[in-house]
């Protein structure tokens, strides 16, 4: 059995409440740690969108070939400089995150799946995205179930998660929720199975299911978006499960706006983060609790 998922259901799962004197320390900090620079783009979506709904600082991990580039074209963010697969120079800002995005952009392979078990041992307590290239396969299950801690959110399409799971594409799509709640207890995260229709599960089981996504969200770089998205509203402090809800929405509304503006396929992922602070407000004033 699923929930259906959609804006008017974001009721029942508010974000959490910022004091109106607050500043950036009370809205979280975000690191996104994804490719190196033939992808750096990746890592900018994810950070602009994570600011875009509401987190308050924003570090961005960058090689050098990458970091000026980067600096320049995210001045909001802090970039720190590290090569692909050093853990060294991340671990002190990991710590002192709020939110851990890893995976955006980068290579798959178990050198990235290291860095990204490696962070989250590092920072014990601090939620994460895993998103692409970082996401945990079957065979390393037991030790990120034990590492993960209920506290991540993994976000594969059909093809990521055939293996994450060691199985072939066709399975996955033939049934994409029976995978996700495989993934979520096996992983012992909550799984945003993407695609047309997108599925949220918690790791003993529970399950929504948005329909409806617009076929111009199936281009590069939007799923940055939404890693940064959910990113975004668990550093507001919000838990897995209800950032992976609203995250979800958030993305899937930006798409339909850019489609009735008269782009139905051809807008680009970057577009897509402009339309979250306005998407989110409308939501709230719609009876969602704006935090």
């Amino acid at each position: 059995m699923t929930t259906r998922l959609d804006a008017s259901g974001l009721s029942a799962h508010p974000l959490p409440g910022l004091p109106a004197d607050g500043d950036k320390e009370d809205r979280g900090a975000v690191l996104v740690v994804g490719g190196d620079a033939v992808m750096a783009g990746a890592a900018l979506l994810a950070g602009i969108s994570a600011l875009r709904v509401g987190a308050g600082k924003l570090q961005i991990r960058a090689d050098r070939g990458s970091a000026a580039a980067l600096a320049i074209a995210v001045p909001e963010a802090r970039v720190v400089i590290a090569a692909s697969t050093d853990v060294a120079p991340l671990i002190d800002p990991a710590s002192r995150a709020s939110v851990l995005i890893i995976g955006p952009g980068m290579d798959t392979g178990r050198p990235q799946r290291r860095l990204a078990l490696r962070l989250m041992e590092k920072a014990p307590g601090v939620a994460c995205v895993i998103d692409a290239g970082a996401l945990p396969v079957v065979e390393e299950a037991e030790t990120f179930a034990a590492v993960s801690d209920g506290r991540t959110v993994l976000t594969p399409h059909a093809g990521e998660m055939a293996a994450m799971l060691g199985r072939d594409k066709q399975t996955i799509k033939a049934d994409p929720l029976g995978a996700a709640r495989e993934a979520a207890s096996l992983f012992r995260s909550v799984v945003v199975m993407k695609g047309a229709t997108t599925f949220v599960v918690t790791p003993d089981g529970a399950a929504w299911r948005h329909d409806g996504g617009v076929p111009g969200l199936g281009t590069s770089g939007s799923g940055d978006v939404l890693a940064g998205a959910i990113g975004g509203i668990l550093a507001r402090g919000a838990p897995p499960v209800v950032a992976a809800l609203w995250g979800v929405v958030l993305h899937a509304e930006a798409g339909s706006a850019l489609a009735l503006a008269g782009a139905p396929l051809g807008f680009l992922a970057r577009e897509l983060p402009d339309r979250l602070p306005h998407i989110l407000g409308r939501i709230c004033e719609d009876g969602a609790d704006p935090g």
